[in-house]
C-alpha cells in the first residue's frame, strides 16, 4: 500500500444511474455514485452483494447489457474524457488499452477454445500493432511478469489446463498488457485458497508500484481493504453511503452499515467463544427502494427523519464523508 499518489485524478465518477428494466420494474442498481481515483491509489469499493459494485464497475468500461441495462445519466470522466459520449469504437480502443479490467470468474473469462498465446496476443496486436512473432514474445514476458512459472511452454496451453489460481494470473496479465492508466480488480481473489489470494494481491501491489496504475478493487473481504487500499468507498443499495482513508474508516466509521460490516469480521483478540455479529433484515428491493435511507429498516440507530428523507453524503472529517443523518453523534 504504499505507492506514491498525487492529487490529480484519473477517474471521476459523478451522479451515475445505471438502471435495469424487468418484469418487476425499473431495478436501480447504480442509484446517484459518485466518486473519483487518483493516479497510482488504489480505492476499495466494498458492500453485500447485489449492492451495485460490479455494476458500475461495468458501466464504466461501457458493458452493461442492454436490454436490459441502460445507463440512464451521469459522468464517466476517464482522465477528463466523458466515457459516456465517446463513440462505440473509440470505447474499445480505452478498453485493454487504457483501462484494464480483471472479471470475478477466470474460468467463465477466458475463451476455452483458444491458448492463452492468442488470448494476449489479440491485444497486443490490436492496440499495440505487434506483429505475431513480437506478440508472442511479448505474451511470454507478461506471464513471466505475473509469476506464471515456465512461461514459454505454458502459453501455447488452454485454459483448462491451468488451476484457478494460474488462470487469475493470465486474467492480471491480459489486464496489464498495455500498462493501463487505471485496472479495475472484480473480486481478484474469490475462486483461489488464501495463500494463492496473499500472492496475486501482492502482485497487483507491487505492479502499481513500478507503473503507478490506479487500481479499484471490488470486494467483500475486509482483510484484503486494510492491507491493500488507501480509500474505501462503501456501497449499500446502489448509493455511497461511507468513503475515507482505509485507516480511518477501520478506526472511526461514521456510518450504522459500515459500523456493522466492520463489526462482523472475526477477530483474534476476542474471545473464541464470541458470538459473531450481524446486521439483522435483509438488503431492500432494488426495484422499491424505500422513501427515506435505504439502510433505515436494517438500522438501530434510525430515528423519524431516516424514514422520510434521504441523507446526502456529507463531509464529517478530513476525506471522510457520511450519509447518516447521525453521522456527528455516531462517530464519537
Amino acid at each position: 500500500m504504499a505507492a506514491t499518489t498525487n492529487n490529480e485524478n484519473v477517474l471521476e465518477v459523478k451522479d451515475l444511474h445505471t438502471h435495469f428494466y424487468v418484469e418487476d420494474g425499473e431495478v436501480r442498481a447504480v442509484d446517484g455514485l459518485t466518486y473519483s481515483i487518483r493516479r497510482g491509489e488504489s480505492l476499495a469499493l466494498v458492500g453485500e452483494s447485489a449492492c451495485g459494485k460490479s455494476v458500475s464497475a461495468l458501466s464504466i468500461m461501457r458493458l452493461i447489457p442492454y436490454p436490459p441495462g441502460i445507463i440512464v445519466s451521469g459522468e464517466i470522466l476517464f482522465q477528463g474524457q466523458d466515457l459516456l459520449k465517446v463513440s462505440e469504437s473509440e470505447m474499445r480502443h480505452i478498453r485493454g488499452n487504457r483501462i484494464g479490467m480483471i472479471f470475478q470468474e477466470p474460468m467463465t473469462s477466458l475463451n476455452p477454445v483458444l491458448t492463452i498465446e492468442r488470448q494476449l496476443s489479440e491485444s497486443l496486436e490490436l492496440h499495440r500493432k505487434l506483429n505475431k512473432k513480437d506478440a508472442k514474445e511479448e505474451s511470454i514476458k507478461l506471464l513471466r511478469l505475473v509469476g506464471l512459472p515456465d512461461a514459454e511452454k505454458r502459453v501455447s496451453d488452454y485454459p483448462y489446463q491451468f488451476s484457478g489460481g494460474m488462470q487469475q494470473r493470465i486474467m492480471i496479465a491480459m489486464a496489464l498488457i498495455c500498462n493501463p492508466d487505471l485496472l479495475i480488480a472484480d473480486e481478484p481473489t474469490t475462486s483461489v485458497d488464501v495463500t494463492v489470494q496473499a500472492q496475486l494481491l501482492e502482485l497487483l501491489d507491487n505492479l502499481r508500484s513500478q507503473f503507478g496504475t490506479a487500481i479499484l478493487i471490488i470486494t467483500h473481504n475486509l482483510g484484503v481493504v486494510a492491507r491493500y487500499a488507501d480509500r474505501v468507498n462503501v456501497m449499500y443499495a446502489g448509493r455511497l453511503v461511507e468513503s475515507a482513508p482505509t485507516d480511518v474508516l477501520y478506526s472511526k466509521p461514521q456510518h450504522p452499515y459500515t459500523m456493522g460490516l466492520l463489526a462482523s469480521v472475526p477477530r483474534l483478540d476476542l474471545p473464541r467463544n464470541r458470538k459473531l455479529s450481524v446486521i439483522d433484515g435483509l438488503p431492500p428491493n432494488l426495484a422499491r427502494l424505500p422513501k427515506g435511507c435505504n439502510f433505515c429498516t436494517r438500522c438501530t440507530y434510525s430515528i423519524d427523519r431516516c424514514l422520510e428523507e434521504k441523507p446526502p453524503l456529507e463531509k464529517v472529517g478530513e476525506e471522510h464523508y457520511s450519509a447518516c443523518f447521525r453521522s456527528g453523534e455516531l462517530g464519537k
